[in-house]
């Protein structure tokens, strides 16, 4: 086959959808190639009962870049929505992030002065953690960290908190305000129509081949294109020569309850061992649809295998060392790009990939 393509986008999510838009202005054709059977990546979103299911977890868009905002705004109305979880522990409903409200349900405390001598009363005098547990401990102290870290944390890693590194948990954030608003940043939101319409939007300007594997249409085709932007997992490229890259991935039991809602939140932590699942999403909470029933998916942490999806890289000594070797091998690719959360090995907030993107198709357009 021709080189009929000016590039080859692997990948149909966030970054791919966001440089096809760009080159697709500049003329530029496009082929993005897709193993599932849908746009979107891990943002993608369907249709359940008329609402807006996140099937592959809760995707919220905030952002502190203007610039940003507006960009995602001009493919799709966004509403505004503030992310404010719960973590239940037993029947009781304690407030995340970690702010004056937890720490008025926790320890009963009222002003800020109390909670930061609180705090300090509990906290354990590790001057040098050597893993997330004592990390932990001399930051919050035995029980806050028993309660509402521990278990979490040891589901979400499938490992014991004393076998994690402390630089997992470099800081906890403590609020000492009473706001349950779990992002900073003034731009927050959930498309209207749901994530799916905004990357289909995206992609207008370009060819789209879904179920496509990478490898095996090299293979039958050659290239395609003249440059090659590549968001899955970099090891994948280079199949898998110096071994395989590891991950966590996430599996999610979702149940339509005849039932108007389900839970207070959109999202419920669950951070006792004694429940399997980390989180419980009620999906109609993100966008609310005055329809009679919900959607809810309990979320389980998993070790990640060929046959699931990679969700979240493990940043630890191993795997960081082996992405280094695959990033040596990476730079003498010629006119091929590894980007996005797979190709670099990295975890990023969508409006950090959106930039990442957008600042790509700026430095390969303009030249």
């Amino acid at each position: 086959m021709d080189k009929r393509y000016d590039f080859l986008i692997v990948g149909a999510g966030l970054f791919g959808a966001t440089f096809a838009c760009e080159a697709a202005k500049k003329g530029k054709r496009c082929l993005v190639m897709e193993k599932r059977s849908h746009v979107g990546g891990n943002v993608y979103t369907k249709k359940v009962e008329g609402i807006d299911v996140h099937v592959y977890g809760p995707h919220v868009f905030h952002t502190d870049d203007e610039r940003i905002w507006n960009y995602v705004n001009s493919f799709t109305r966004f509403i505004p929505f503030v992310n404010s979880p719960l973590a239940k522990v037993g029947d009781k409903y304690y407030h995340l992030p970690f702010n004056m409200n937890t720490f008025k349900e926790f320890w009963g405390v009222e002003t800020p002065e109390e909670a930061r001598a609180k705090i300090e009363s509990e906290k354990a005098d590790i001057p040098f953690p050597k893993n997330l547990e004592e990390q932990a401990i001399s930051t919050v102290g035995k029980d806050f960290f028993q309660t509402f870290i521990k278990g979490y944390t040891e589901k979400q890693w499938g490992r014991k908190c004393s076998e994690l590194p402390a630089s997992i948990l470099k800081r906890i954030p403590l609020r000492f305000t009473y706001d349950n608003n779990y992002y900073d940043d003034p731009y927050q939101g959930i498309p209207e129509n749901g994530y799916t319409e905004l990357i289909e939007k995206m992609l207008e300007g370009a060819d789209v081949s879904l179920n496509t594997d990478y490898r095996t249409f090299v293979a039958q085709n050659g290239q395609v294109a003249e440059k090659t932007i590549f968001t899955a997992p970099i090891d994948y490229y280079f199949s898998e020569k110096k071994g395989k890259l590891q991950y966590r991935t996430v599996r999610f039991e979702t149940e339509i309850l005849d039932e108007k809602t389900f839970q207070p939140a959109a999202v419920v932590n669950y951070p006792s061992l004694d429940e399997p699942f980390t989180r419980v999403i009620e999906h109609k909470r993100f966008n609310y649809k005055n329809v009679d029933k919900t959607v809810i998916s309990r979320e389980y942490s998993e070790e990640w295998d060929e046959t699931s999806e990679p969700y979240y890289p493990i940043n630890d000594e191993r795997n960081l060392k082996l992405y280094e070797e695959y990033a040596r091998l990476a730079k003498d690719e010629t006119n091929v790009y590894f980007c996005g959360r797979l190709g670099s090995y990295k975890y990023a907030d969508m409006d950090d990939t959106v930039k990442d993107a957008l600042r790509l198709s700026s430095d390969l357009l303009f030249v």
